[in-house]
């Protein structure tokens, strides 16, 4: 069978998620949900390529012998590139409760990210108030 048949006849995909230590998901998937910032997305085999920003939400795939599995994972970005998608995120968790998954983003994922927001802020404002006190220096030896 040549290439070009082969790529027609293909009814799945790859779905790898990629956390920085470990790989929480290696397995064959016929349908793909995930939540970008402008909402959910469904990817399907034959999907043009497609990269998104993924925001702290549940990702739904089903493999090809029926049922659905379900992964909560945190901001990310995921990548379709032929029948291979991968998405690389720093926290994940696999399950199979939608209501514990869907508790453990509000908890965990969206916990860090306010907390992140207000060290970010902190750090502004100390960053601001050093150039403002070098500008100052600045100002008093002309």
């Amino acid at each position: 069978m040549n290439e070009n048949n082969r790529e027609n006849t293909v009814t799945d995909m790859r779905l790898q998620v990629l956390l920085p230590t470990e790989i929480l998901v290696d397995e064959r998937a016929t349908k793909i949900i995930a939540e970008a910032e402008n909402g959910s997305f469904c990817l399907l085999p034959r999907h043009i390529d497609f990269v998104a920003a993924l925001v702290p939400g549940i990702l739904s795939f089903y493999p090809p012998d029926g049922g659905e599995c379900f992964a909560a994972v945190d901001e990310g970005i995921l990548v379709k590139c032929g029948h291979e998608v991968f998405v690389s995120t720093l926290n994940g968790v696999r399950g199979t409760d939608l209501n514990q998954l869907a508790a453990l983003i509000d908890e965990r994922f969206l916990d860090l990210d306010e907390h992140e927001r207000k060290a970010r802020t902190a750090l502004a404002r100390l960053e601001a108030g050093t150039l403002r006190g070098f500008k100052e220096l600045q100002d008093k030896k002309l």
